[in-house]
C-alpha cells in the first residue's frame, strides 16, 4: 500500500497553486512534483476542489487536470484508520476537522508526504507519524505581501 515516491498534494496548497496570481513558490513547487509524476490526490481532496469550482467550464477543465495524477483510494479500512487518528488526537486535545483527518490518514496510509498549507496538519504531525512538507509560512508570507 505504501509509495514512498508520491506528495499527497492538499487543497490548501492547490488553493494557492491555482489562484491568480499563485503563490510562486508554492506553484514552482508543485510543477517540480508534478514534472516528477509525484503528484497525487484522494477523493476528499478532489471533492473539495471541484466542488468549489465557480464555473461549469471550470470545474469541468480542473477535473480533466486532476485525473492525470496518481489517485489514491480510500478503501473500506482507512475510514477506521482515520477513526482511530481522530479518537487518538482528541484524547491529546487536538481537534482537527474530520476532513484533514480522512486526507492525513490516507497519506499515512500509502506512504506519501503531504504537502499543505494548513495548520492543522502540522499539528496533527506533532502527534502522529505524518509526513508533512509544511507551506504554512510560505502563504503567511505571501498575504503578508512577502515573495
Amino acid at each position: 500500500m505504501r509509495d514512498e515516491g508520491l506528495y499527497l498534494v492538499d487543497t490548501s496548497a492547490w488553493l494557492f497553486v491555482l489562484r491568480r496570481p499563485p503563490v510562486t513558490a508554492l506553484r514552482d513547487r508543485v510543477g517540480e512534483l508534478l514534472s516528477a509524476d509525484r503528484v497525487a490526490v484522494v477523493g476528499m481532496v478532489v471533492l473539495e476542489l471541484l466542488g468549489g469550482a465557480r464555473t461549469e467550464q471550470e470545474r469541468i477543465r480542473l477535473g480533466e487536470r486532476l485525473g492525470g495524477l496518481h489517485r489514491l483510494p480510500t478503501p473500506e479500512g482507512l475510514w477506521e484508520e482515520a477513526a482511530g487518528l481522530a479518537w487518538r488526537l482528541r484524547r491529546r486535545g487536538v481537534t482537527a476537522p474530520f476532513t484533514d483527518v480522512l486526507i492525513a490518514a490516507s497519506a499515512m496510509a500509502y506512504g506519501a508526504i503531504l504537502l499543505h498549507a494548513d495548520r492543522d496538519f502540522d499539528l496533527i504531525a506533532r502527534h502522529e507519524p505524518l509526513r508533512v512538507e509544511s507551506h504554512v509560512e510560505t502563504v503567511r508570507a505571501f498575504r503578508s505581501g512577502g515573495p
